[in-house]
C-alpha cells in the first residue's frame, strides 16, 4: 500500500520527534520510585550530614523519598564505584566530594575511571577545612604549633579521614611547607577520627568545618586556623593558616553525580531542584551555619570544576609521592 507524500511525512516527522518525547516524558515523571543518595563514608561525617539536609529538600520537592545510604571504605571507591556500576536511570546519585578527585591520581588501579564513568549534575558547596587539636596541645596559635612539633618531631598525631582524602592531602601540605614531621593516623572517615581526637589519642586533625564546628563550640577541640584563603564568618577569630604560611590554602567541595549515561533530561531536572534548594533563604542560613559556601551552578560548570580539581590535586600528590595504602 503507497500512502500519500504528505501523509508520509507526517509519520516520518512523527516517528523523528518520539525519542524527544520520550525523553521529555521521561523527565517529567522522574523520580516514580525512591532514590539513593550514597554517601561513601561513615555516618557523622560531613558527606552524610549534607546528604541529610539535601536529601529531604528533594524529598518534599519531587514526591519520592531520597534515601541516604553510608557506603564508607576504599577511600570513597566503594561507594563511588556502585555508583558508577548502577543503572543510569537517575535513581542513584553520588555524594561526591574532593577525595574522588584526588583519589584519580592516588590510585594506580581502579574499576572506574571518574572523569570518565560520571556525570556531573552540580555542585552544592564548598568549605574550608578547621585545623583543630586536643586542648591538651600546648599551642594557641599555628606558630606555636609549628614550634612545639619540631621540638616533639614524629611525636605528634595527625589523624585524617583516611589515606588521600581531603584531611590528609591538606595535612601533608602543612608538613611539607611549615617543615613538620608527624605521624599520619588514617581513620575510615572523619566520624570515627573524631572521638579519638577529642579523647587525646591523636592530637591534630584538617577537619571539614560541619563536623568539627560543633567540637569547637562546646571546648572539646581548639581550633588554630581555617584553610580558606580569608577568615570565615563563622569562625571570625580565628585565623587562616596562610597568614603564618603564605600560600597556604585547600578547600573542601561537595556535589551530586550520577552515572555516565544519565538521561540529560533527568540530569537537568536534579540541577534545578538543588540549585533551588541552594537559593532558598532557610536553606541557605542553615549552609552559612555550618561555616560552608553554596556552590550553585550548571552541570557544564561542575565538570569542568571537577576536572581542574583533578589535574590540580594530581600535581600534589605527585609531588609529595603520597600513594593509597
Amino acid at each position: 500500500m503507497k500512502l500519500p507524500r504528505r501523509r508520509f511525512l507526517h509519520l516520518a516527522a512523527g516517528a523523528a520527534a518520539l525519542p524527544a518525547v520520550s525523553r521529555f516524558a521521561n523527565a517529567q515523571s522522574y523520580p516514580s520510585r525512591p532514590v539513593r543518595i550514597i554517601a561513601p563514608t561513615a555516618p557523622g561525617g560531613a558527606p552524610d550530614i549534607l546528604a541529610r539536609l539535601i536529601g529531604p529538600w528533594l524529598s518534599g520537592r519531587l514526591g519520592q523519598q531520597f534515601v541516604i545510604e553510608n557506603r564508607p571504605g576504599g577511600g570513597s571507591n566503594i561507594g563511588t564505584e556502585a555508583v558508577v556500576k548502577s543503572p543510569p536511570g537517575g535513581y542513584t546519585l553520588l555524594l561526591a566530594t574532593t577525595t574522588n578527585t584526588i583519589n584519580a591520581t592516588l590510585y594506580d588501579r581502579l574499576n572506574f575511571d571518574f572523569l570518565r564513568d560520571i556525570a556531573p549534575v552540580a555542585g552544592i558547596i564548598r568549605l574550608p577545612l578547621v585545623m583543630v587539636v586536643n586542648p591538651s596541645v600546648p599551642a594557641k596559635t599555628v606558630p606555636e604549633f609549628i614550634a612545639y612539633a619540631k621540638a616533639n618531631a614524629r611525636k605528634l598525631s595527625m589523624a585524617s579521614a583516611g589515606t588521600g582524602t581531603g584531611t590528609h592531602i591538606a595535612g601533608e601540605l602543612f608538613k611539607m611547607m611549615a617543615g613538620v614531621d608527624m605521624v599520619h593516623v588514617p581513620y575510615r572517615g572523619e566520624a570515627l577520627a573524631l572521638p579519638d581526637l577529642i579523647s587525646g589519642q591523636v592530637q591534630v586533625l584538617f577537619g571539614v568545618m560541619p563536623a568539627s564546628l560543633g567540637y569547637i563550640r562546646a571546648g572539646k577541640l581548639r581550633a588554630l586556623a581555617v584553610t580558606s584563603a580569608t577568615r570565615q564568618e563563622v569562625l571570625p577569630d580565628v585565623p587562616t593558616v596562610g597568614e603564618f604560611l603564605p600560600g597556604f590554602e585547600a578547600r573542601g567541595w561537595y556535589g551530586v553525580v550520577v552515572p555516565k549515561a544519565a538521561p540529560v533530561e533527568i540530569v537537568g531536572k536534579l540541577n534545578q531542584e538543588i540549585n533551588a534548594a541552594l537559593a532558598d533563604p532557610k536553606m541557605k542560613k542553615r549552609l552559612t551555619e555550618l561555616g560552608v559556601a553554596v556552590f550553585a551552578g550548571s552541570p557544564a560548570d561542575f565538570g569542568k570544576f571537577i576536572a581542574d580539581e583533578t589535574e590540580k590535586w594530581g600535581k600534589v600528590i605527585r609531588a609529595a609521592n603520597i600513594n593509597a595504602e
